[in-house]
């Protein structure tokens, strides 16, 4: 029997990259994260692996795609505006459809902001965040045990799709100590990494790079497979959790730790005779945009309430899943403000009263 364990999750979050098999971290410190890089410095020499603290952001994500060219998995961490100054390389991993894990504790912004939890990097993350047509696969978890598995299924995607994943957390996450089972080692079977620069003895050279300069030729076939890919990750990779929604008539959309706030909120509505229920995105992108159409189509669902930790930014991705069947309202706190339950049960209430009954 799997021994339970009491973890902060920004720890859980580095043993659950460990038992992925990271053996390279290399990172800058930057609040709320910190604890990321002096735990991988601790550990990474006991397993075998290698930290290195870089010079800066820009040098940790260039080191990682170093790594991820000769095979290893490898991955960085910081916070908002670490990860703004990796965007470009973030890019380049992507041309040259190279697997790296990133991993982002968001923190208030704009700008330097302040070092509290916040939601505000949705729009970053979801819609690629740096130049180019790509995206990358985006995993949003709520609790600490969550964290640590959904690092495991981080570095299979990665090398499954060739793609950088991120991993999408937050302050409050990275610095609360939960129970947990640390997850088991992964079973998927992978596919060989038969692109990977290991020397060119015996072999034909290999070149990883993403630049193209014809865009008649290879920069625009690039683009259309790494759309093929795209799309085919939409059909297998959607992760989402349901909460009591087979008969709720307001369905709050929220992730991480929002939809913590959200359940307590859901229970407090339902003591009121509000059928209220949760769909909790795991992937932001891609976004579990079936199920929310599938219950705007259901007359009983009157509306969708999005709950962020910031000005409403994932509110675009319900509008568009939901297309105009049913009114999809917000409430959010910001500047690392986390949802207040009390103020969440009262806009459950308003909406409820706003909306529309659809007669069977």
């Amino acid at each position: 029997m799997s021994k339970k364990l009491l973890m902060r999750g920004n720890d859980a979050l580095c043993e659950g990259a460990i038992i992925a098999g990271c053996r390279y971290y290399f990172g800058y410190p930057i609040t709320p994260q910190n604890e990321i890089p002096a735990y991988m410095a601790l550990r990474m020499p006991e397993v075998g692996g290698c930290f290195l603290q870089a010079e800066s952001e820009i040098g940790s994500i260039n080191m990682v795609w170093g790594a991820s060219a000769a095979g290893k998995r490898a991955m960085t961490s910081s916070s908002s505006p670490g990860i703004s100054l990796m965007q470009e390389t973030i890019s380049y991993l992507a041309g040259a459809e190279l697997p790296a894990v990133i991993v982002n504790m968001v923190r208030g912004g704009p700008g330097l902001g302040n070092i509290a939890p916040a939601q505000s990097d949705y729009f970053q993350a979801t819609r690629g965040g740096g130049h180019g047509d790509y995206n990358v696969i985006v995993l949003a978890p709520a609790t600490v045990e969550e964290i640590a598995q959904l690092m495991i299924d981080a570095f299979d995607l990665a090398d499954i799709y060739r793609t950088p994943v991120l991993v999408l957390g937050d302050g409050a996450l990275g610095q609360m100590t939960e129970p947990l089972v640390l997850p088991e080692p992964s079973k998927r079977v992978l596919p060989e990494k038969d692109w990977i620069l290991d020397g060119a003895k015996n072999r034909e050279e290999r070149v990883l790079k993403s630049l193209r300069l014809s865009p008649q030729g290879a920069l625009e076939e690039l683009n259309h497979k790494l759309q093929e890919k795209y799309d085919e990750i939409r059909k297998k990779e959607v992760l989402y959790d349901e909460y009591l929604i087979d008969d709720a008539e307001i369905v709050l959309v929220a992730f991480g730790m929002s939809s913590r706030v959200c359940k307590s909120s859901i229970t407090m509505a339902r003591s009121r005779g509000i059928k209220a229920g949760m769909i909790r995105p795991i992937t932001l992108w891609p976004f579990p945009t079936d199920i929310i159409a599938q219950l705007a189509d259901t007359r009983r669902v009157r509306a969708f309430l999005d709950v962020e930790m910031n000005m409403g930014q994932m509110i675009d991705d319900v509008r568009l899943a939901a297309n105009g069947k049913k009114e999809v309202h917000f409430y959010g706190r910001t500047a690392g403000m986390l949802p207040d339950e009390n103020e969440l049960l009262n806009r459950i209430v308003e909406v409820f009263n706003e909306s529309v009954v659809y007669e069977a």
